[in-house]
Parts: C-alpha cells; structure tokens; sequence
C-alpha cells in the first residue's frame, strides 16, 4: 500500500485522478491546494476555503491549504511536500495532468526534491474519453471559472456528456487542459454526501470569466 497526497484543485481532473489511485490500491492522506496569496481562494480554479474544506470533509480527509504568490509558488510546495511526507508517511503524490508535458516535468521535479514519487494516473488518455468516464463513474462537476471565447453563459453548468461534445464541436477541449475552463466537483464515489454550495454572481476579469461566492 502506498500513501499519498492527492495535489487537489477542487476539479474534476484532480478528483478523478485520485480515484484511479484509490482504485489501484492506493491510499489517500491528506489533500494539498496552493491558494492565492491572502489565503482566500485556490490559485487554479478560484474556490473559496470554505468549499475545498466541505470537499475535505466529506472524503473524511486533512486539507492543507497554502497561500502563494506566483514567485514563492514552488518553493512552498516543496516545503510543504516534504512535512506532509513526515506527517502522513507518504511515498507519493498524484496529480490530476492529463498531456501538458511542462506541468509533468514540474511535478517529476518538485517530488524528487521531496523524495516522493509523481503518480498521474490520467497521463496521456485521450480527452473525449476521458470525460465520459469520469461521467459514468459518478463525477457529477460544474464550471465555474471559463475563457471568453465560451463566455459567462457557462459559468455554472453542469458538465455532462452532451456538453462535452458541445465544447468539442466549438473547438474547445472537453478537458478544459490548456485552462479553456475549470470546474468545482459536487458529487464523486468519494464523497459521503454532495457538496453544499452557497449563492453565487458572475464576473469578467482580466480576460477570464469567474464565478465569484458569497462568503
């Protein structure tokens, strides 16, 4: 059996990797999300802490949730790997990439400095696919964060497979991969229960359309 920290954003890429982990036998620990620098929101997919912490909750797992800036980003995740190696006596971290040969060499780097090993169990399947299965076993996901090129008619949305074919004819990768959008799992086979949302507006900021919670 072999520990692990699951590197989780909230999504549903994050969230179906782990269960591909949990599924070949390994065991979950701790939950890790980098969050912007004021601690407020995760710096991926903009969720606030109370929901990654409902998320935790539910999965009966810790959520250790570090605030970053862009420029100290790595540093702090190597740093918190390795405590989070002590803590839980880990051996591994999965991540949730799917073709973003970059991202994987990061997380091969940044777990050989802590002396883990990098599990990225959706590695290089193909997309469509991969969403229809996350579909079929049980993800249930919206999209809260988008591109403008889809708009803010998508924000809020659940992801099903006819949408996933939508996104696909428009040109859009049904993964949202290149950031196209990101989502926030509700439901999976690892929680006890569905997540609570609370109410919500939607914004565009900088190029990029937002869900934005009430606290």
């Amino acid at each position: 059996m072999m520990n692990f920290v699951s590197s989780w954003s909230g999504g549903k890429d994050s969230c179906y990797a782990m269960m591909q982990a949990v599924a070949q036998g390994f065991v979950p620990k701790v939950l890790l999300n980098m969050m912007n620098e004021n601690g407020k929101i995760s710096r991926s997919h903009g969720l606030p802490l109370s929901i990654l912490k409902q998320q935790a909750q539910k999965m009966n797992l810790p959520l250790e949730a570090v605030p970053a800036t862009w420029n100290d980003y790595e540093a702090k995740f190597i740093a918190i790997l390795k405590r989070l190696k002590t803590n839980y006596n880990l051996e591994s971290a999965v991540f949730g990439d799917i073709d973003l040969q970059p991202h994987k060499d990061w997380e091969d780097k940044v777990c050989h400095a802590a002396s883990l090993k990098a599990i990225l169990p959706l590695w290089l399947q193909d997309r469509i696919v991969l969403v229809n299965e996350m579909l079929e076993n049980g993800i249930k996901t919206m999209i809260v964060s988008c591109n403008p090129t889809m708009g803010e008619s998508y924000l809020g949305k659940i992801l099903t497979k006819e949408l996933a074919q939508e996104l696909l004819k428009k040109g859009i990768d049904p993964c949202g991969e290149n950031g196209e959008f990101h989502t926030l799992v509700l439901d999976c086979p690892l929680f006890s229960e569905a997540v609570e949302l609370p109410n919500f507006t939607k914004i565009t900021h900088n190029d990029y359309c937002f869900i934005v919670w009430e606290e």
